[in-house]
């Protein structure tokens, strides 16, 4: 399964590239152009992904708790809010991953983003390598700044 970040990054490459090609070109994108960017999104994270399920439009489950995708091209470089008792992420994509359970879980989040650790004072989040050791840990209440492409693993709580 470690391959799928590698793929998800190679791919979040590629459509950068053929983004910044079709920015130049004197055609005009369809107006839903993205909307089926977004769908793409979902669809591709569901196939990957057995046993979850869309919840919304641009959003679905994932062990954990949900992941909301960002429409191509909204990506907000802002802080994000985040529910009392949750962890909150939102990667270099826009896409925010939302935990509200504990355990550990696999993290498929690339580029540089935000978090925003709003549990329960003095919950620990920790995150991990591809390789399963401690990269680093927040300690709630906090928020900051991460690059989410060296993280292969969250433990929320």
């Amino acid at each position: 399964m470690k391959w799928i970040k590698s793929l998800v990054m190679t791919g979040a490459a590629v459509t950068l590239a053929a983004g910044q090609l079709l920015a130049g070109s004197a055609s005009a994108a369809p107006a839903d152009g993205g909307a089926d960017g977004l769908r793409r999104q979902v669809d591709a994270y569901l196939a990957s992904h057995p046993g979850e399920r869309r919840i919304a439009e641009d959003k679905a489950t994932m062990p954990g708790g949900s992941v909301t995708f960002s429409t191509p091209g909204t990506a907000e470089a802002a802080a994000i809010s985040c529910s009392y008792g949750h962890l909150c992420i939102q990667d270099g994509n826009g896409s925010t991953w939302d935990y509200y359970y504990c355990g550990y879980y696999d993290f498929y989040g690339v580029g540089d983003g935000y978090f925003n650790n709003n549990q329960t004072a003095g919950t620990v989040a920790r995150f991990y390598n591809q390789d399963g050791s401690l990269r680093w840990t927040s300690t709630a209440p906090q928020s900051g700044t991460a690059s989410w492409s060296p993280v292969w693993h969250i433990r929320p709580c």
